[in-house]
């Protein structure tokens, strides 16, 4: 049987690959979502592999997978520094979480150095590419055991 789990991206990701490559990489969104398919096939997961440039739209969806998926991969992107929102709905969610940052927010501006997700989050990847959301994957499958 193959396990279930949502991969949510937030604002400006739609522009991966186009948007400051120099930062976030040459891989479009759309190559993202193929790698983690590919993945979490030889994995045993199954993947819903969502993107939203809003807030409430992604607090919907992370609502939507109560019951539904047993974990849930968030790159909040913008929303991971001032969305109490999305932290309150994660807060509702009972499977694991892992938080997913392309770039290491820790070496960027100020502002970006806090995110709330992480209050909630399982494990936080950031730094690591477009290749995070593999490692998340794979702690992903490791937290689900």
């Amino acid at each position: 049987m193959t396990t279930q789990i949502s991969i949510f991206n937030g604002p400006n990701l739609n522009l991966l690959g186009q948007r400051q490559p120099e930062i976030y990489g040459s891989e479009s969104l759309q190559d993202v979502e193929n790698n983690c398919k590919l993945l979490a096939d030889s994995l045993g997961l199954q993947v819903d592999f969502r993107q939203s440039n809003y807030e409430g739209k992604l607090v919907d969806w992370i609502q939507e997978a109560r019951g539904a998926y047993a974990g849930i991969i968030i790159n909040p992107a913008a929303y991971s520094h001032t969305s109490i929102a999305i932290l309150d709905a994660l807060n509702t969610f009972d499977g694991p979480v892992v938080e997913v940052h392309i770039s290491n927010i820790h070496k960027r501006e100020e502002f970006r150095h806090h995110s709330f997700v992480s209050k909630r989050a399982d494990a936080v990847i950031a730094g690591c590419g477009t290749d995070g959301y593999l490692m998340a994957l794979q702690r992903m499958q490791k937290l689900l055991k």
